[in-house]
């Protein structure tokens, strides 16, 4: 089977706001429900407090893994993406700027999002610099499948299934 696995996830995300984000301190996993935006590399922005459970972590632990799934019917067959990849606080005026010009074209906040980053107790803006991309769904076919896409270390889609039909 020949799938656009980029072409599913850039579709797929473009129209949902809504994604988990999980953390992990000494063992203990943390998850925790964000709005985000993206760019064109597929890099996740969001913003949150820098005192929040997550937040912490991350500044400790920088790996995160999460998902984006649209809300579905009992009677419908789940499709979901999924990640994993390096989380950051942004720092700096250009990268906070361009980072919220994303979350506002997506409706999530407006211009003084910019000014509440650079405040000390302000919502900071966060990065993920995604490394793996997956489908999972019946994108193209009859069974549930999870396709993977390489993002950073080879960049170049696969068709292959990661696990088994599902």
């Amino acid at each position: 089977m020949n799938l656009d696995v980029e072409k599913i996830v850039r579709e797929y995300i473009n129209k949902t706001y809504h994604m988990s984000l999980a953390t992990v301190s000494g063992n203990k996993p943390w998850v925790c429900e964000l709005h985000f935006a993206y760019d064109d590399e597929l890099n996740l922005y969001w913003r949150s407090k820098a005192d929040r459970r997550h937040s912490l972590e991350l500044a400790k632990n920088p790996n995160v893994a999460g998902n984006i799934v649209r809300q579905h019917e009992l009677s419908e067959y789940p499709h979901a993406i999924y990640f994993e990849g390096i989380a950051k606080q942004l720092l700096g005026d250009t990268q906070i700027e361009a980072a919220a010009r994303l979350l506002i074209g997506r409706g999530i906040g407006d211009e003084s999002i910019i000014g509440d980053a650079k405040k000390a107790d302000g919502h900071k803006i966060y990065k993920v610099e995604v490394e793996n991309w997956y489908a999972f769904g019946k994108f193209g076919g009859d069974k549930g499948i999870k396709y993977k896409l390489e993002r950073r270390q080879s960049h170049k889609t696969t068709d292959e299934p990661a696990s088994e039909v599902l």
